[in-house]
């Protein structure tokens, strides 16, 4: 069952510097990054994390991995990519653990502050990093032929019924290559 990236870190903050826990992740692809619903993305983001106690706030540190569904460009059909995926980031309080003081971080990312509730969310951070990660052109294979631009029909299931409007000005050429062979 899928977790979301949210880890309570009162006590880690509370330990000393140096202090480590593990965690972790287990999250929808679609539910994570809501832009890859259009690109009817399937699967799940899953890997472990350390936590850090470190002097400046929480180090997250972790790899991640997915399998991920995704169309392909040329002719639609489903093709599964693999995604890994790094983390490494520093997050930092904005209320101090022991005096409970506001605390005003210099840190401009939101996405990196820990709330007043102590809970550090990676949702932000690992949806940025599966961005990155994602191939910008998927083909499911190199010599897919796509779709007929005037039917519809997938080429790579074979040829389609559509007349093919020869462009005159290659005739010439045309008629070279038959002559040849080719």
């Amino acid at each position: 069952m899928p977790e979301a990236p949210f880890f309570n870190v009162a006590q880690l903050l509370k330990e000393p510097i140096g202090a480590t826990r593990n965690g972790r992740v287990d999250v929808l692809i679609a539910e994570l990054v809501p832009e890859l619903q259009e690109r009817n993305a399937t699967g799940h983001l899953s890997g472990q994390v350390r936590l850090m106690h470190t002097i400046d706030g929480v180090l997250v540190q972790g790899d991640a991995r997915a399998e991920v569904a995704l169309d392909c460009v040329r002719c639609l059909d489903p093709v599964s990519v693999a995604l890994e995926i790094a983390v490494e980031e520093t997050f930092v309080p904005t209320l101090d653990i022991l005096s409970g003081q506001i605390i005003q971080p210099e840190e401009e990312d939101r996405a990196l502050w820990i709330d007043e509730h102590h809970i550090l969310d990676l949702s932000e951070v690992l949806r940025q990093d599966v961005l990155v990660a994602l191939p910008l052109h998927v083909v499911c294979r190199p010599d897919c032929l796509g779709l007929c631009s005037t039917c519809g029909k997938n080429l790579n299931d074979g040829p389609c019924d559509c007349l093919v409007d020869s462009d005159p000005r290659w005739t010439a050429l045309r008629d070279l290559l038959d002559r040849a062979g080719a």
